[in-house]
């Protein structure tokens, strides 16, 4: 495919940014620009050689700039296919002139539709229609025509021109078509949510249609292994764009891996199940939390949450629900852990922890959405589900035992309860004075799952008499109960809904436990 020489440019932007020197810069290398509107006053204004695109179709602007570039002298100098003589010559039999440069970008109507208290018919105003049709005609005929919709490409285009007579690459070219059909995809699939009013999921359940945008954020080392290429990407699904971004900001350390962004997420919305309450530790490891406390202060809670299992901790994730203060921070850095996270840190802090330099320190700078779809991919499809952000209150509980769990026992099985919901299936935890004192993840039987956390807690020297334990989804036998029982267990809180209740709340009975069913399992795969 031959380079394309580039001799008359259609130029109508939204964002004018660099679009002055951009254009002038063409109008230095012999090329003919038109434009319309403010864009075409901007250059006149600056003193670029520039034409109304009305030169063009012989019809003037109308309804407000609704119609403008809609003619067949536009798009018949778009598409024609140089190569072809049938379009050539009906090209000059219509006084069609070829068109080989088009920089457009779109009305902001993401930006104006985002705003408070925005009309309906401001949000109409703000959809494009001209601007996609040029883009588009534009990104067809590729092999002649070069597009651009980023002021980011004004530099490659002109660097391409300058060295090639005027001309750029096919490859060139073909890269910035693609980049149309990127925007306009989103644009309209934003337009789409705007009018079926799916907002936050991006989901039109009508059509049974979901639509994600990505755009790569960060270069990432590798993905899982270091065999693995991989990059991680922003997402927008018709709602808030949701990015690393914007939610952390990384205040030291080396780049993050695809497997610290996992523990980052983990960590942050275990945290934040307890952000409106006493100060909290989580301790994450492979996205399994390895200790959780509150307590009365931020260094306490930090201390119970590490004597849960003094292993693992190291080379993990701790987040905290409150700021960083430098008692706290001194006891963490008497291990290594990779990174830390907390909604701000105290004066000094950061400066006595930065002395570790592979410690990532990052700050929360809001909570994770809550109220938004995610996405979970198979080999041969994705599942698209709701958060599992639901929150149990005591409120939705039902005692099914004889007896009733006390005060204390009901703060635990909550605090428990809020701990499985992160851990992987099957799960089993156990606490005691709202700390973790065993837990056990993604054993593939209950019962096993349940005697690691009694193992982690011998390790640990902690005692499991008295404490609570949480099952994310229901003991479909006694064994299970019993097993918790046996390790010292007094109360109980579970979904509920085995064919066999009845069997385990007659073993919990017969063993004086509390028990309590929620009526909702938390799965975690």
């Amino acid at each position: 495919m031959s380079d394309s020489v580039i001799k008359r440019a259609l130029v109508s932007v939204s964002d004018k940014t660099g679009i002055v020197d951009f254009c002038r810069e063409l109008s230095s290398m012999g090329v003919e620009i038109f434009s319309t509107g403010g864009t075409l006053r901007k250059l006149q204004e600056a003193g670029v050689d520039a034409a109304s695109i009305s030169t063009i179709t012989g019809f003037p602007e109308i309804m407000d700039g609704r119609v403008k570039t809609l003619h067949p002298k536009i798009h018949g100098g778009l598409l024609a296919v140089r190569g072809n003589a049938d379009h050539v010559a009906q090209a000059e039999e219509n006084g069609i002139g070829f068109i080989d440069l088009v920089v457009v970008n779109l009305y902001p109507f993401e930006e104006t539709v985002a705003r408070p208290g925005v009309t309906f018919e401001e949000a109409i105003e703000n959809i494009d229609i001209g601007g996609p049709s040029m883009l588009r005609s534009a990104a067809k005929n590729s092999r002649s025509v070069t597009v651009i919709t980023d002021s980011a490409d004004y530099a490659l285009v002109l660097d391409e021109m300058r060295a090639n007579k005027g001309a750029t690459k096919h490859s060139t070219r073909l890269k910035l078509a693609r980049k149309v059909y990127e925007l306009t995809a989103r644009y309209d699939r934003a337009i789409a949510d705007y009018l079926i009013g799916t907002g936050k999921s991006g989901e039109d359940s009508e059509a049974g249609i979901v639509t994600v945008t990505l755009d790569r954020e960060l270069d990432m080392r590798y993905g899982e292994n270091p065999h693995q290429n991989a990059g991680f990407y922003r997402m927008d699904d018709g709602g808030e764009s949701r990015s690393f971004g914007n939610y952390f900001d990384k205040l030291h350390g080396k780049e993050l891996s695809y497997n610290n962004m996992l523990d980052t997420a983990a960590a942050a919305g275990l945290a934040e199940e307890f952000r409106d309450g006493k100060p909290a530790a989580v301790i994450i490891k492979h996205t399994n939390p390895c200790g959780v406390a509150q307590a009365d202060t931020l260094v306490e809670a930090y201390r119970k949450a590490f004597s849960t299992d003094t292993q693992s901790p190291f080379g993990g994730i701790i987040a905290f629900n409150k700021p960083l203060d430098m008692e706290t921070a001194k006891a963490v850095d008497e291990i290594f852990t990779e990174i830390l996270i907390a909604p701000s840190y105290e004066d000094g802090v950061l400066d006595m922890l930065m002395k570790k330099k592979n410690r990532r320190l990052l700050v929360q700078k809001k909570l994770l959405p809550q109220e938004v779809m995610e996405y979970k991919s198979t080999q041969f499809g994705m599942l698209v589900q709701e958060r599992d952000s639901r929150i149990v209150s005591r409120d939705d509980l039902k005692v099914v035992t004889k007896r009733w769990p006390t005060s204390e026992e009901l703060d635990d099985l909550m605090f428990a309860w809020k701990v499985c919901k992160h851990v992987k299936s099957n799960t089993i935890v156990y606490v005691k004075g709202r700390q973790t004192v065993g837990v056990g993840a993604g054993q593939m039987s209950r019962v096993d799952s349940a005697k690691i956390a009694r193992s982690k807690a011998a390790e640990a020297g902690l005692d499991l008499k008295g404490s609570a334990v949480a099952s994310d989804a229901f003991f479909p036998f006694a064994d299970g109960l019993l097993a918790a029982a046996e390790a010292g267990a007094s109360a109980v809180i579970q979904p509920g809904g085995s064919i066999r209740d009845d069997e385990v709340i007659a073993a919990a009975d017969e063993h004086n436990l509390a028990m309590v069913f929620t009526s909702m399992r938390h799965f975690k795969h």
